[in-house]
């Protein structure tokens, strides 16, 4: 019998009800691996875009025990630590471990009049900034306590690396600045913790067919602003101009497995040749 490259691991995601946190869900059920989980599965007002509900959270927990693996996810919002910390713990409890932190919720408060509001930016920054510093906070210490070493990936982008075309609203700008705000985080972090093997990275991928971007505000929001349209073109031919969640969770399983075991510290792109233009 073939092991999975992460066969009895347990693997914490946050924003795993959909899109790219449901993939990397899957991916690492296929290669052994239990799952705990969160979702926020409500809507936030500065968001124009219909967000994930308790029926897409349903659907990822068959998803992951379709795959094999085990899964552990309730509603919580990466915003609130005493709640984030609650899901964690009961999710050690009931698979008495943690080996891998996937901090991945997000969201795109940059459509809309909603983008113009001063909150825009402040829920950019509260889901992702500190809603990771809340989920790996949170996760850590159990994954220390095991003493097996482990890995902790974060979700930026490419505009953690790159400007773009930022006018200057809010919502966008707290799209930007937490983005390359984690890449502070997972230096410090992967720092911290490379002598007790715990490995540290952030993933930067492109425009991703995920529905943060599938959607009627976001196809309104570039036909808008043909010049946004013009610079998400990767240089790489990909269909649509979008990758595909399972290219982010391909690399995200080489990260966590013993293949990744000596990277940490880094920000790994997937980007279709975004950022080298």
């Amino acid at each position: 019998m073939i092991m999975g490259r992460v066969e009895g691991k347990v693997a914490l995601i946050s924003g795993i009800a959909r899109g790219q946190g449901r993939s990397h869900a899957v991916k690492l059920a296929e290669e052994g691996a239990d799952i705990i989980g969160f979702d926020i599965c409500a809507q936030i007002d500065s968001v124009e875009y219909p967000m994930a509900t308790q029926e897409d959270l349903d659907e990822t927990i068959a998803l992951v025990e379709k795959a094999g693996g085990r899964i552990f996810a309730k509603v919580a919002d990466a915003r609130d630590r005493s709640a984030v910390q609650q899901v964690v713990d009961e999710g050690v409890a009931e698979f008495g471990r943690l080996d891998i932190i996937l901090a991945n919720a997000g969201i795109m408060a940059i459509t809309g009049e909603q983008r113009l509001r001063e909150q825009a930016f402040f829920d950019g920054i509260d889901v992702m900034l500190n809603g990771v510093y809340n989920t790996v906070r949170a996760g850590l210490p159990h994954i220390q306590a095991g003493g097996r070493g482990g890995s902790v990936v974060i979700t930026s982008s490419t505009a953690g690396l790159k400007g773009g075309l930022a006018d200057g609203n809010p919502g966008v700008l707290g799209y930007i600045a937490s983005k390359h705000a984690v890449v502070g985080l997972m230096r410090s972090w992967a720092n911290a913790h490379a002598a007790e093997s715990i490995r540290v990275n952030t993933v930067h991928p492109t425009g991703v067919a995920t529905p943060m971007i599938l959607n009627e505000a976001f196809g309104n929001y570039v036909q808008e602003f043909p010049k946004i349209a013009e610079n998400l073109q990767n240089p790489l031919p990909v269909p649509n101009g979008l990758i595909e969640p399972v290219d982010v969770s391909n690399t995200i399983l080489h990260l966590v497995s013993d293949t990744g075991r000596y990277i940490t510290g880094t920000t790994v792109v997937v980007d279709a040749g975004f950022t080298a233009r």
